[in-house]
């Protein structure tokens, strides 16, 4: 039952996004950096930890997941270290991510031929 509520609400935050994307005129990098904001928002009001509790790999994949990391690595390092926690604590938070897909893209190009459109 994880997988199918992961599905849903995944697949739901795409539908939003896709109807921002038709319905607007935000460009796509605006969209996404709204989805990060709005982790961070809703981390920071304590409304992700149970949203992300009850819809699993759907709620921490997407760019509000992203958002939600780089908030708590933010909270924990300022709790642990102060002031330079700030700087510290979204990079060390979502480090392991973020070198995974420049890693898996990087290897994607070696494999297959990009193309301009």
């Amino acid at each position: 039952m994880n997988y199918v509520w992961a599905f849903i609400v995944g697949g739901l935050i795409c539908v939003i996004v896709q109807i921002l994307m038709d319905n607007t005129k935000l460009l796509p990098g605006r969209i996404m950096v709204l989805l990060v904001c709005t982790g961070v928002i809703l981390g920071a009001l304590g409304w992700y930890e149970p949203f992300e509790k009850w819809a699993g790999a759907g709620a921490t994949v997407p760019l509000l997941g992203f958002g939600n990391v780089l908030f708590r690595g933010m909270k924990e390092a300022i709790d642990q270290e102060g002031f330079i926690g700030l700087f510290k604590g979204g990079f060390t938070a979502c480090s392991v991510g973020v070198s995974g897909a420049m890693i898996f893209g990087y290897i994607g190009s070696l494999i297959f031929k990009p193309k301009m459109k």
